[in-house]
């Protein structure tokens, strides 16, 4: 029988100032004022039909992303927060994280974010060079950056977050290495470094900037890798570090197969529903006019995970995460047998792409290295 994991919530602000180029979230640029109030509105009518699926859970974190929150005031922040606490109990050491944009004006409010119950701030960098900002699209400078970065670190959040990138367009091993050195700087206790990619449908794919060669890619990742380890940080998923004790919990129940409600225009849940045996997504509806429609319902698609993608979404999920994987976990979290993993579990240690300790899992470094291909495994089943 299913057990019932942890519960989240992912609520989805989708405004910006402006679309950056490499984005493909649901994002839309502002053309006037937020309205406010009547989408924290709408967001609390949402999660009132969805209120039935916590079957009796507290919510573990919240991550409110976008689009860009910080543009919504400290005001309605605290009041979105206020409604989903009376409709769902918080665990006592809840994570509540929003994202924020490094604008001056958006960095003066972390102050009033942390009093409206924000105990976690995760600041979109992605550099600190003017014009590898400018060729991505960004708004802010390398001074904001910083500023906003000092800001977080001074309101008496729990923790924070920069969001960095790399693989950047026409960056050298020199420019990367700067990025992460001005990053640690900060002393921020969590940094996601990810690498840029050129996703379909975005200015970047019409138009495609000139990134670095592979080997330049490479040289990147193992000296900025090598760079965070000497500063304390752990790898602990494949684009996150932190230093110990401050990995996001929000983060980690997604990559854990953990159920999250979503709010907000195009937000995603996913759902375990344990009398019926069954996993349920949903999708709601994705543009801010058709959200704010009072006379339609939020919810656009849902549908029940197919028995036979289980296993693959499971360890896509799975996989991201560095620490061990507690066999038992796949059956209580799926529903399925392990006896159903046995021939790609036996390939994946022939390959020593997995280790299979008896009672965990554990993804080798060269497992690491070809994950795709370990991942492939699962799909062939």
């Amino acid at each position: 029988m299913l057990i019932l994991p942890p519960l989240s919530l992912y609520i989805h602000i989708p405004w910006c100032v402006q679309k950056c180029p490499y984005c493909d979230f649901n994002s839309h640029a502002l053309k006037h004022d937020i309205p406010e109030q009547e989408y924290i509105d709408a967001l609390l009518q949402d999660l009132d039909a969805d209120l039935h699926f916590a079957q009796g859970r507290k919510l573990h974190s919240i991550f409110i992303g976008g689009g860009t929150p910080s543009l919504v005031s400290p005001e309605s922040i605290g009041r979105l927060l206020a409604g989903v606490q009376q409709r769902l109990p918080f665990e006592d050491d809840i994570e509540i994280t929003l994202e924020a944009n490094p604008g001056t004006v958006e960095a003066g409010r972390f102050g009033g974010f942390q009093r409206a119950g924000v105990n976690r701030i995760s600041i979109g960098v992605q550099s600190f060079q003017a014009d590898k900002l400018e060729r991505l699209g960004r708004i802010h400078d390398p001074a904001q950056a910083r500023f906003a970065a000092q800001e977080a670190a001074g309101v008496g959040l729990n923790s924070f977050n920069i969001d960095l990138m790399h693989g950047l367009p026409e960056q050298r091993l020199e420019d990367a290495l700067y990025d992460l050195e001005q990053a640690l700087a900060q002393a921020p206790p969590h940094l996601s470094w990810y690498q840029l990619t050129i996703e379909p449908n975005t200015p970047f794919a019409s138009r495609p900037p000139a990134l670095p060669e592979d080997d330049t890619l490479a040289d990147i990742y193992e000296r900025g890798h090598a760079l965070l380890l000497a500063h304390g940080y752990q790898q602990y998923e494949v684009s996150a570090y932190a230093k110990p004790g401050f990995e996001a919990r929000h983060n980690l129940n997604y990559w854990r197969f953990g159920d999250y409600l979503g709010i907000g225009c195009g937000a995603h849940g996913k759902i375990t529903l344990p009398l019926q045996g069954q996993i349920l997504r949903t999708v709601k509806v994705k543009h801010p006019r058709g959200y704010l429609d009072s006379g339609r319902p939020y919810l656009d698609q849902h549908w029940h995970i197919e028995t036979q993608d289980l296993s693959l979404e499971y360890f896509m999920n799975r996989l991201r995460l560095f620490e061990p994987i507690p066999c038992h976990e796949f059956t209580d979290l799926t529903g399925l047998p392990l006896a159903q993993l046995q021939a790609p579990l036996a390939e994946a240690c022939r390959l020593e792409l997995l280790e299979n300790t008896g009672s965990h899992w554990r993804v080798t470094p060269l497992g690491r290295r070809f994950l795709n291909r370990l991942l492939d495994l699962f799909l062939e089943q």
